[in-house]
């Protein structure tokens, strides 16, 4: 087990580095100079200069690279260029609204998206089955911002039952009110892929050895389906949600832009559009430790479930 978390946390190590890395030169591949971007066109060429060495745009890019990981060692993710404020206080205050979206999305998803996949497997080719999968790929063939899109026109705009913009203010009803729609527009897609993923898996495992011997030990349908076949059949799923993070971070992105949301998404944009790069490396960074932790939860859950797991750990 110590073997497995140890692989685990140096390869966790090696994919942050490598994402960080890798956004640093795209970042200095675009054309431009982020010094003159930020200060204006206006700016003198000494003012400029000033603010390269200030930022350390100045060094070659290994020195800019081995400083940076030198401060994040420090817990030092930088200062943002504009408010002078650390970066990891202004990613740290968006990040609990990102993490709520993603994390209600998922819920609800999970909620219809799990019974709905099963209901599917158990009556197979039926008109329940068939509609579902219907429904199914309708839902996930259509993009986040598509169904952002049309879930503000209509429900917000048209019908007016849901606020438009905005996060909410006035205590946790009027919170939660602000977070249906864009937590719609997250999860609707995931309803689908659950549902498909589920179906699957448990039309597999309902066809194994072990499940006909408890047929044939006269156990209820019911305990054949939710006692045996559901925790091996929804395996599969949680191997999904947890490599589905960094999908689910990127449908947020369109989620806070549309419905005017704070969130690390929103922050990226605006950091980008800016060439603000501290903010940039910061959110990136704190995502891609999002996207590493979740992958390793859902591979601890995995074993959990699956003795056959815990056994090759």
């Amino acid at each position: 087990m110590w073997i497995y978390f140890a692989r685990r946390l140096i390869l966790s190590i090696l994919v942050i580095v490598i994402a960080v890395t890798l956004l640093n030169v795209m970042l200095h591949l675009v054309p431009g100079d982020p010094a003159v971007m930020i200060l204006g066109p206006r700016a003198t060429p000494e003012l400029i200069e000033a603010f390269r060495i200030k930022m350390g745009l100045d060094q070659p890019f290994h020195v800019q690279m081995a400083t940076f990981f030198w401060h994040l060692l420090q817990g030092d993710l930088g200062t943002d260029v504009f408010t002078n404020r650390s970066v990891a206080d202004i990613v740290f205050d968006q990040l609990p609204f990102t993490l709520t979206l993603i994390s209600v999305s998922i819920l609800w998803a999970s909620a219809i998206g799990i019974p709905l996949g099963c209901f599917s497997a158990i009556r197979r080719n039926s008109l329940l089955d068939k509609v579902a999968g219907v429904l199914s790929v309708s839902v996930i063939s259509i993009p986040a911002f598509v169904m952002a899109l049309y879930a503000l026109l209509i429900f917000a705009v048209a019908l007016k039952w849901l606020p438009a913009i905005g996060a909410g203010e006035a205590g946790l009803g009027n919170r939660l009110e602000h977070l249906i729609l864009p937590a719609f527009t997250v999860g609707v897609s995931w309803v689908g892929y659950i549902a498909r993923v589920v179906r699957a898996s448990m039309l597999e495992v309902l066809g194994e050895t072990h499940v006909k011997m408890a047929r044939a030990f006269g156990l209820t349908e019911r305990r054949i389906v939710f006692g045996y076949a559901l925790p091996i059949a929804i395996l599969p799923t949680v191997t999904l949600l947890g490599v589905g993070v960094a999908y689910l971070v990127s449908a947020s992105v369109f989620a806070e832009v549309i419905f005017a949301r704070p969130g690390v998404g929103a922050l990226i944009v605006n950091a980008v559009d800016s060439r603000n790069y501290p903010i940039v490396l910061g959110c990136v960074l704190v995502t891609t430790v999002l996207f590493v932790l979740a992958t390793l939860v859902s591979d601890l859950v995995n074993a959990l479930l699956d003795p056959r797991a815990r056994e090759q750990l």
